[in-house]
């Protein structure tokens, strides 16, 4: 596997600047081929993803825990996807959050381009994903920070404005950690493993966390472009903070694209390929993307519940039996995710290409 790129092979365009510029037309960069696009209307828009209150795994009532673990059981077969509200995250945090990285976004250019990022580790201040040169382009801008291992976390890498930033993303942080980790637990309960089984296939309490905070401006010509391509998440297990005004996050289901109605102070849970690997394919990481909006801009936080970068993942023994065979070779996190740099966003594409030759 070659080694990952120092540089961007072309010039970055900063997204927000051909935003404000006030162009009428998008670049040709940016327009996607007609099979690519967005769908003049969702096929299915009284469809959604379930949403599924937490707090029932908390109750003394007969009956209500394990039917919240039936509900998120569910949930991952069937579509990849799930909100989760009472998840024990503070919403004046979530709210918090948000505003400080729209705020960042609206910081003057110069401020800005002091954490513009580069292809060899992706964190900072970014603009596009992948190194192939002459990609067509997604419509957004990015900023990207490593939060665990701690051997990786580096706070000088994360914003200085505004002033209580590098606060928040900390404290946010924590809180996810938090709520992932009982995530795992009920996802390896619901499999027939241990509670910790998933959790110590991932480190135990060594794991990778990492955040991915994407500004998506306004756009002028949303049918022709995307704000991010379709593609499944790379990781383990991603938490969604949302726009709290403004949809725009899409999930395939059944061939047709899905438009997500957050809830208030939820998050958007889905399923990762590393957690379909462990679960020979019970769970499936499921194939989402990003349309863009002619009037509003859009901010949300991802944050991804990874692996411990250097441990080989490959199907729970438990899950492998002669009518189920493992269905993927080992690979290290490290290995799937330099992978899936040199290609960028390819829709399901990347984790079926690692499926065992049968």
């Amino acid at each position: 596997m070659s080694s990952i790129q120092q540089d961007w092979p072309e010039p970055i365009v900063r997204v927000q600047s051909l935003s404000d510029s006030g162009l009428g037309a998008i670049p040709e960069r940016y327009v996607k081929p007609p099979g690519d696009r967005p769908s003049p209307v969702s096929p299915a828009a009284d469809v959604d993803i379930p949403i599924i209150d937490l707090g029932g795994l908390y109750s003394d009532i007969d009956g209500v825990c394990a039917d919240t673990g039936r509900q998120i059981s569910e949930a991952c077969r069937d579509w990849g996807f799930f909100q989760v509200v009472n998840h024990g995250v503070s919403p004046e945090l979530m709210d918090r959050a948000r505003e400080a990285w729209r705020e960042f976004f609206h910081l003057p250019m110069d401020v800005k381009q002091k954490h513009a990022n580069s292809p060899k580790t992706y964190e900072g201040y970014g603009s596009r994903l992948g190194v192939e040169k002459g990609a067509i382009l997604d419509w957004s801008d990015y900023y990207f920070l490593h939060y665990l291992p701690c051997s990786l976390k580096d706070c000088n890498k994360w914003p200085l404005l505004p002033s209580d930033c590098r606060e928040v993303i900390d404290e946010y942080g924590k809180q996810l950690v938090i709520l992932g980790g009982k995530l795992m637990k009920v996802l390896s309960v619901n499999l027939g493993l241990s509670e910790e089984y998933l959790q110590n296939a991932f480190g135990g309490d060594d794991v990778g966390a990492c955040l991915r905070v994407n500004f998506y401006p306004k756009c002028p010509q949303p049918d022709l472009t995307l704000g991010l391509s379709s593609h499944s998440d790379p990781g383990g297990m991603t938490l969604l903070l949302p726009d709290n005004h403004v949809p725009g996050l899409q999930v395939r289901k059944d061939g047709n694209w899905i438009t997500v109605k957050p809830a208030r102070h939820a998050f958007i849970v889905n399923i990762g390929d590393q957690i379909q690997v462990l679960s020979n394919a019970i769970y499936k990481s499921v194939e989402h993307r990003v349309i863009v909006n002619p009037s509003d801009e859009r901010v949300s936080l991802a944050f991804f519940y990874n692996p411990k970068s250097d441990i080989p993942i490959e199907p729970a023994k438990d899950l492998v039996t002669p009518e189920s065979p493992a269905l993927y070779q080992p690979m290290t996190f490290d290995e799937y995710r330099l992978f899936i740099r040199l290609r960028g966003p390819r829709g399901k594409s990347q984790v079926e290409s690692l499926r065992s030759p049968r």
